[in-house]
Order: C-alpha cells, then sequence, then structure tokens
C-alpha cells in the first residue's frame, strides 16, 4: 500500500526535476509531484510524495522534514486522505487552508462559472456557531425568548 505525504513550505520558482533531485537519494519507488497553478504555471507553495510503505514514510519524513530547498526549510507530513466531494479543495493540504477564501463566500473574478451550494437539512441545534460570535448569539437567543414569552 502506498503512503502519499504533503511537502509544503516549496519556493515558488521549484520545478518538477528540482523536487525530485531533492529527493534523488530517497530510493526507487518515491515519486514526486509538485502543485502548480494552472494561469502562471509556478508552484503553488506545495506538492505530494508517494512511497511505498508506512515505514518508508516515516523513514522520509524523519530524513527530509525542514530540509531546505531553495532556503525554504520544507515541511512534510502524512497526507490526510482527499475527500470525494470535489467542492472541498485538497484536504490534504494543511497549511493551504489557514489563508484562502472562504467556501461559498462572496468572489470577486471574473468567470461566469455558478458556485454550487448546498443547504443543510442538520438539526439547528447541532451546528456550531463561529466561536467569535458565540456570545453574542447566545444573547440574541435569550433575548428572542424572552421576546416570545412576553407575547
Amino acid at each position: 500500500m502506498s503512503i502519499r505525504l504533503y511537502v509544503g513550505n516549496l519556493p515558488e520558482d521549484l520545478s518538477r526535476q528540482d523536487l525530485e533531485a531533492a529527493f534523488a537519494d530517497a530510493g526507487e519507488g518515491v515519486s514526486a509531484k509538485l502543485i502548480t497553478d494552472r494561469k502562471t504555471g509556478k508552484c503553488r507553495g506545495f506538492g505530494f510524495v508517494t512511497v511505498k510503505s508506512d515505514e518508508l514514510a516515516d523513514q522520509f519524513i524523519e530524513k527530509y522534514n525542514g530540509v531546505s530547498i531553495k532556503d525554504n526549510a520544507i515541511k512534510i507530513e502524512k497526507a490526510l486522505p482527499r475527500s470525494k466531494d470535489k467542492a472541498d479543495e485538497p484536504a490534504a493540504a494543511p497549511a493551504a487552508a489557514s489563508g484562502g477564501k472562504r467556501k461559498g463566500g462572496n468572489t470577486t473574478n471574473n468567470s461566469n462559472k455558478s458556485r454550487r451550494t448546498t443547504t443543510s437539512t442538520a438539526d439547528p441545534d447541532s451546528v456550531q456557531p463561529d466561536p467569535r460570535w458565540a456570545q453574542e448569539l447566545e444573547k440574541l437567543k435569550q433575548m428572542l425568548a424572552t421576546q416570545t414569552s412576553n407575547s
């Protein structure tokens, strides 16, 4: 069974050949994939390496995590399983999730593609509010409850 590893903090000017050369002494059975921007063709800052076994994955992480490629110390960890829903962009890239656009939010790009939105029929009590607004939401709920009980 092959194991997929996430490789982050890659420089923008890195090519697939550079990435493969950095891991050349890892042995056979190691394949590298660099994730590039479709428009510019430049590296998006991360990629994936596939190794043959879990033991090799641990050895690979221990050997290459923190190694400098073009003055960038790379970060390697086991990739999360990819979700089957295409709308959930790479769940395998934990570092990439921190600074992107919110899913379903307003975007200002010039494409005319429509975004597919999903509505949840889950119990409203099971949904967790944003922790930044949880206190305000609780106050509003209490105000609404007192208002309806007074009517």
